[in-house]
Formats: structure tokens, C-alpha cells, sequence
């Protein structure tokens, strides 16, 4: 079995898209159309920058999100594949799962693009900057991380924010909090743990601003039922019904990103392939996750044609 997967906020760069957008009229159609549905020329500066501009919330997750459709769309115009035919599950990280849930039909590319714009600027205006931080934890697994974050909070909010492999957990919420956790990792047998360039707390209760303006457009908009079954991050589930797809979505704002257990639980009905399109951080993930399972990231028109011989 196999399934598509979806990156989240960290994988873009400057140039992203640009080559695959010189070689194929496919994936110029799709950053037109998420241009046209923003108002904004998203497409210049995700291929010419500057990078501080691509890194701010509002239009990274847009970013990150049209340029992995746009390797989609090619692979399935251009290749002759069908991802009903040959995904069986859909997942993405974080902002990746609105990635999935465009890439599997249940949410059109105009709306995507439109829905993650809100997202990033609600979670953005959430907390004030300088508030809120997030860091990594290395060497340390979701319940060690958690008790790390316990000790720290001292009555402030300090969480688990994504639960990433065995290995890697990023925890969220006040700033000092967060500052307090590192050495206390450190205490308590962590390899690493370090502040992470984020402009906001993601994916913890400082976010419910977001999640409640979320709640809103969410609430405006048509989703259907996916063409395969998606997994969510907050349940590590599969679920294709609209409205649950809608109502996890709004919890997902200020929910644990439960990467590891949706790949385990994937790989345990079955899934041993996982094609990661758009970035090349979701398969190391996977690979210590699931050391059996088989995963490839396409990002480049040769890795499209690659994946395209093989499927």
C-alpha cells in the first residue's frame, strides 16, 4: 500500500517551484491560480525572494503548499497517474493537511490557498510577537518531552506541540517557558534542545484565536469527501467525512501534530510506500519511524518522471 504525504513550515526556500515552473505548463497553471486567488504575486517571490518575506507565516504556508500540488498536478498531467489509483491514504504535517486534503479533491486549490492565507495570518496575530516560542527537543521521546515541558511551565502554557519521530519533538507555548525547558532537557537526558525560528507558538492553546477564526472560514466553505481516506494529525487517523474533516481542521490549530503515530499507524494497516511531494523532510521522518517502510521525496521534474516509471 501506499500514501502521499504533504510537508509542513520549514520547507521552503528561495527558488522553490522555479524549475519545475520553466519545464512544465502544469505547474505554471497551478501558481497562476493560487496567484489569482491571493491577489499576489506568490509565485515571484517564492522563486526570487527575499527570504524573510517567503518565511512569514501568511506566505509560507501557501507557498509550501502550491509548490508540493504543483509537483502533483505534473506527475498526474503529465505522468497519466491518478492519485485514487495509486495512493490509498493522504497525510500531511501540520499545514500539509490541507496540502492532502487538496491533493485527494475534498478542498479545490483556489480555496486551499485562500483557507492557509487565514490560517497563517490568524495564527500569526494570535499571540503578540516576542510572547510565545517554540524549540526542539532532540534525543527525546513524546513523553519524556512532556514531562520536560511540565517542569518548565511553572504555570505558563508549555506543550507538546508536534510529536515528530522517536527522536524528534517540538514543544510550544510561552516564551519563557520555552527558554525555562532547555536547560531542563538537558537535566533530564535530552540530546539537543533548541529555540526554533518561528515567528509564533504553533499548535498550542495560545493559538485558540486562530483555531476560532479557523472555526469561521472553515464553516464558509464547500469540502467533500476526499477521494482516499486522510489522515489527521490530531487523531493519527483516517477520516473522510466532510464534516469531521472540517471540525479536526479547527482542533488541529491548537492540537498535538501527531506525525509519529499516523505514520505507525499506517504502516500497521499496511502502507510501506510513502511519497513525500514538494520537500525532502517528511521521509527522513518516516524512515526512523518505520525503518521498514520505503519512503521518496519528489521535488524535481526528474524525480517526477522517476516516481512516474514506477508507480
Amino acid at each position: 500500500m501506499r500514501a502521499f504525504i504533504f510537508p509542513g513550515q520549514g520547507s521552503q526556500a528561495v527558488g522553490m517551484g522555479k524549475a519545475l515552473a520553466e519545464a512544465s505548463a502544469t505547474a505554471r497553471e497551478v501558481f497562476q491560480e493560487v496567484d489569482e486567488a491571493l491577489g499576489q504575486k506568490l509565485f515571484q517571490l517564492m522563486a526570487e525572494g527575499p527570504e524573510d518575506q517567503l518565511t512569514l507565516t501568511a506566505n509560507a504556508q501557501p507557498a509550501i503548499m502550491a509548490n508540493a500540488i504543483a509537483v502533483l498536478r505534473v506527475l498526474e498531467k503529465e505522468g497519466g497517474i491518478r492519485l485514487a489509483d495509486k495512493a490509498d491514504y493522504v497525510a500531511g504535517h501540520s499545514l500539509g493537511e490541507y496540502t492532502a486534503l487538496c491533493a485527494a479533491g475534498a478542498l479545490d486549490l483556489a480555496t486551499t490557498a485562500k483557507l492557509l492565507r487565514i490560517r497563517g495570518d490568524a495564527m500569526q496575530a494570535a499571540v503578540p510577537v516576542g510572547i510565545g516560542a517554540m524549540a526542539a527537543i532532540l534525543g527525546a521521546d513524546r513523553e519524556k518531552a512532556q514531562a520536560i515541558a511540565d517542569a518548565a511551565a511553572e504555570g505558563q502554557v508549555c506543550t507538546v506541540a508536534n510529536d515528530n519521530d522517536p527522536a524528534q519533538v517540538v514543544i510550544s507555548g510561552h516564551r519563557e517557558a520555552i527558554e525555562r525547558a532547555l536547560p531542563i532537557a538537558k537535566e533530564m537526558g535530552a540530546k539537543r534542545a533548541l529555540l526554533l525560528p518561528v515567528s509564533a507558538p504553533f499548535h498550542c492553546p495560545l493559538m485558540q484565536p486562530a483555531a476560532d477564526a479557523m472555526a469561521e472560514a472553515l464553516a464558509a466553505v464547500s469540502i467533500r469527501a476526499p477521494l482516499v481516506p486522510v489522515y489527521a494529525n490530531v487523531t493519527a487517523a483516517p477520516v473522510a467525512d466532510p464534516d469531521t474533516i472540517r471540525a479536526l481542521l479547527v482542533a488541529q490549530v491548537t492540537g498535538m501534530v501527531r506525525w509519529r503515530e499516523s505514520v505507525l499507524a499506517m504502516f500497521a494497516a499496511g502502507v510501506g510506500d510513502y511519497v513525500e511531494f514538494g520537500g525532502k523532510v517528511l521521509g527522513g521522518m518516516v524512515k526512523r519511524i518505520a525503518p521498514d517502510a520505503a519512503p521518496v521525496s519528489v521535488v524535481t521534474m526528474d524525480d517526477i518522471e522517476a516516481l512516474a516509471k514506477t508507480l
